[in-house]
């Protein structure tokens, strides 16, 4: 039997995803979503670019609305949620943090509700948040929910090695690990080229530029695009761990994964190398750290915290029953 994956909104990002696992052609596709009709014309239009890519793929589409419109969903392998809300100009972090709370809170409910034996992989942002927040409403183990960051921010600071020495991608060998964003900590000193360390090779002040510049990769693309984010790379890094998962590759790629005790965080989602397999998490890989680096993603696991308390305190306004979700992490 074929397997099936479900991806949880249909926007960019969502559609974009869906096209490049239907093209895969090892599962069938369910792409859903609260506009009417939105979800059911981008999935017939995959479907019917399938005898063009030699693809037997069935894409489905379904409107959703509370509870309801979830059954094409049943018994999905792995489901991506992907909904959610971009920051917009007047609106503090903390109304973005409540406002797609209630948006993945809904989502996670009915996960566990008709693919209770599925994968959650979360891409909605505060990510490592939205990953902790499903993890808790869908009573899923840490295994079964994984949170998409750190292929992206990678694969972005790849790139701007690659770009600034004239290099391929493919010879680039690096790691960010942490939040999504500001907090992200690229370990630079274990970054290679061919397996040349890259600090043999850029000057030290143009890797910190570099390093900025990963840092503010999507806002970069966001104030190019001035409507919209990036939906190319997250989508392609998406697929990269479905790839992982459903193919049983046990490939690490830098994920968020809940952590405990690993790197001296309890209690908490944060992006480090993970081993991706058939059973989801199969193992995070402990990296021996630099004082400097453990310090960075501390601070990093802080800043999580910080928003698990904006849940924790806006939980009535939210609306989900789930325990606190603040009070369990330590760090350090």
């Amino acid at each position: 039997m074929r397997s099936k994956i479900t991806v949880v909104g249909a926007g960019n990002v969502g559609a974009t995803l869906a096209l490049r696992l239907a093209e895969r052609n090892y599962a069938d596709i369910v792409l859903v979503d609260v506009v009417e009709g939105l979800a059911e014309g981008k999935a017939l239009d995959m479907l019917e670019a399938g005898p063009i890519v030699g693809s037997d793929s069935l894409v489905t589409g379904a409107t959703v609305n509370g509870s309801a419109g979830w059954e094409p969903t049943a018994g999905s392998d792995i489901v991506v949620i992907t909904s959610g809300l971009p920051r917009k100009p007047g609106m503090s972090r903390d109304d973005l943090v409540v406002t797609n709370s209630k948006i993945v809170a809904g989502v996670a409910k009915n996960v566990a509700a008709h693919a209770p034996d599925g994968m959650l992989i979360v891409v909605s942002n505060p990510l490592d948040a939205m990953a902790q927040l499903a993890m808790a409403v869908t009573g899923f183990p840490r295994q079964r929910v994984i949170g998409m960051a750190g292929v992206l921010d990678t694969a972005r600071f790849r790139t701007f090695i690659a770009q600034e020495i004239g290099a391929s991608v493919v010879d680039v060998a690096a790691y960010v690990l942490g939040g999504h964003g500001d907090t992200m900590v690229p370990l630079t000193r274990l970054s290679t080229v061919a397996g040349v360390p890259v600090a043999d090779i850029i000057p030290k002040d143009r890797l910190a530029g570099i390093v900025d510049r990963a840092r503010n990769g999507g806002a970069e693309i966001v104030n190019l695009l001035k409507t919209g984010s990036a939906f190319y790379a997250p989508s392609a890094a998406v697929a990269q761990m479905v790839d992982a998962i459903l193919l049983d590759t046990w490939q690490v790629l830098p994920c968020a994964a809940y952590l405990d005790g690993e790197y001296g965080i309890h209690g908490l989602f944060s992006g480090v190398p993970c081993r991706l397999g058939k059973e989801g998490l199969v193992e995070v890989i402990d990296v021996e750290l630099s004082t400097d680096e453990r310090a960075a993603l501390h601070r990093s696991a802080h800043a999580v915290q910080e928003l698990l308390e904006v849940i924790d305190a806006k939980h009535d306004e939210i609306g989900a029953s789930i325990p606190t979700l603040a009070s369990v992490a330590t760090i350090g």
